[in-house]
């Protein structure tokens, strides 16, 4: 029984003196689909989260096949609807590893010098697209994308047909 006791309080020591990550966000969040775009048969979601500082984190993450390889898919943030061809480009985001089908984006000021805050991000207009790649023709190859901000209704299914391509201009 000593044992066991000496155990339990070791144990209990031990886990108490590990330090725990600091707390990095403040708990708020938004999730935003997106859908597939091409025949390549990827979907996601598009989560921005709320730092402890003030700025926003967004995070992709794709449902589709994984890659060995070192491919990157490039993500835009960009303003307006997915279906306006004049959209401009609001931010590049991280590109997507194929390996873990994941990226994380710490949101600086916009192309237009905005800083946007949790508030103004929940009544942003704009859309997110995921490219097949950063140049040549793969580039008009769009594998996810979808509105995000105020542009999202629930009551409308995606239209890949209504999505523009983006300009590669940046």
């Amino acid at each position: 029984m000593r044992k066991i006791i000496l155990s339990l309080l070791i144990l209990i020591f031990i886990s108490s003196c590990n330090e725990s990550d600091p707390e990095i966000y403040t708990g708020q969040k938004l999730e935003y689909q997106l859908y597939k775009a091409s025949d390549f048969d990827y979907s996601g979601t598009a989560t921005v989260r709320e730092l402890t500082d003030g700025n926003l984190e967004l995070s992709l993450q794709l449902s589709g096949e994984k890659s060995a390889s070192s491919t990157m898919f490039p993500a835009h943030l960009h303003y307006g609807d997915y279906s306006n061809p004049e959209a401009p480009m609001a931010y590049m985001l991280s590109p997507i590893s194929s390996s873990d089908l994941e990226s994380k984006t710490v949101l600086g000021p916009l192309m237009d010098g905005a800083l946007l805050s949790f508030e103004e991000m929940k009544t942003f207009d704009g859309h997110i697209k995921v490219h097949l790649a950063s140049e040549g023709p793969d580039y008009s190859v769009i594998l996810v994308a979808g509105n995000i901000g105020s542009n999202v209704d629930e009551t409308m299914e995606f239209d890949s047909a209504q999505m523009t391509l983006c300009s590669p201009d940046f």
